[in-house]
């Protein structure tokens, strides 16, 4: 697999987020939905399986990753995470959450955070991804970035 066999360090965790960014973009730049995936290699790469590549859910064999480059018309190593992609991919994102009740942006987080559960279609409990937090903190204007 790539990024490691330990799925669960947080090494591991950030390279196949950082090459799950990299396989959307090329996906994207063909114009291409997950679906469209799906079709084309005829069942080979599920659309569920690729997203789950994409938002660095689930790690990639070397050949299913060589083989999805091939697809989307990309050397391997294009596709491969730089040492600095993968660093950023750390930064820690904190929420001032005193600050967030003060301005009563309570009620702005609690519609944020049902709007992501009726997007997925996911019941109460569902995860709220790392991308969601910054688009979060972006429109609360109370994010932090350190690392």
């Amino acid at each position: 697999m790539l990024g490691g066999a330990n799925g669960s360090d947080a090494v591991t965790d950030q390279f196949n987020a950082s090459l799950g960014q990299r396989l959307r973009m090329a996906r994207r730049q063909r114009g291409w939905s997950l679906g469209d995936v799906e079709e084309m290699t005829g069942g080979e790469f599920k659309a569920s399986v690729v997203g789950a590549y994409e938002r660095g859910e689930r790690a990639i064999s070397v050949q299913r990753f060589v083989r999805i480059a091939e697809i989307y018309g990309f050397h391997p190593s294009d596709l491969l995470p730089t040492k600095s992609t993968v660093e950023s991919a750390s930064e820690t994102l904190t929420i001032d959450l005193d600050a967030l009740a003060a301005d009563d942006g309570d009620q702005l987080a609690e519609r944020f955070l049902n709007a992501i559960r009726l997007l997925r279609k996911e019941p109460g409990g569902s995860e709220v991804r790392r991308s969601d937090l910054a688009a979060l903190g972006a429109l609360l204007q109370t994010v932090t970035s350190d690392r």
